[in-house]
């Protein structure tokens, strides 16, 4: 079995939606299974996610980069990083904030760096950008490639997340999955 590790954080539930998301669309390709960890627990211990063949990290964008509680566990994998220890594994993103840029494409750098600095393999969106006037209901309306964003309406609590936003993080999940399922296969056959 293929295991996807959703590594996030969420200030007020818009990015935990997301994850959800995230995961439900890993669970749609068989032979994979996903598993929420919250960013707080896995930087009291980042091992725990060293069996997963893929990570997907998400995080809100506060200040024009990832959240504090993300960025916490972010460096309490330094000992992982010195021993390069997830190395070749895959990685993805996705980031969600207020505003239609809200600067997140800088927070999906900063966590594809991140991933690149572990030696880790990034999995990007791989969706047409689908901002048009008539394509607000539409995969990737916000016209990212390097991960699914989202921008959230704070002033309605947990219905502000658009749809469209929530498929497309679920798009995100189902094309890390099959994206873990190839890395895998071609894995097996290099040995």
């Amino acid at each position: 079995m293929t295991s996807v590790g959703i590594v996030y954080h969420s200030g007020f539930g818009h990015t935990a939606a997301l994850a959800r998301a995230v995961a439900e669309g890993v669970v749609t390709v068989p032979g994979t299974s996903a598993r929420m960890v919250f960013a707080e627990d896995a930087a009291g211990d980042p091992h725990q996610l060293d069996g997963y063949d893929a990570l997907v990290l998400g995080c809100p964008t506060y200040m024009a980069g990832p959240s504090a509680g993300f960025k916490e566990f972010m460096d309490a994998t330094s000992g992982i990083w010195l021993k390069q220890g997830w190395k070749d594994k895959l990685a993805a993103g996705f980031t969600n904030s207020g505003g239609y840029s809200g600067d997140k494409l800088n927070t999906l750098v900063q966590l594809m760096l991140f991933a690149m600095q572990h030696g880790m393999v990034w999995v990007g969106l791989g969706l047409p950008d689908g901002g048009s006037t008539s394509a607000s209901a539409g995969l990737n309306r916000l016209g990212s490639y390097a991960g699914a964003m989202a921008k959230s309406d704070v002033d309605l609590g947990m219905d502000g997340t658009p749809e469209s936003d929530v498929a497309t993080a679920e798009a995100l999940g189902r094309r890390v999955a099959l994206a873990a399922l190839r890395w895998r296969v071609s894995e097996r056959v290099e040995k």
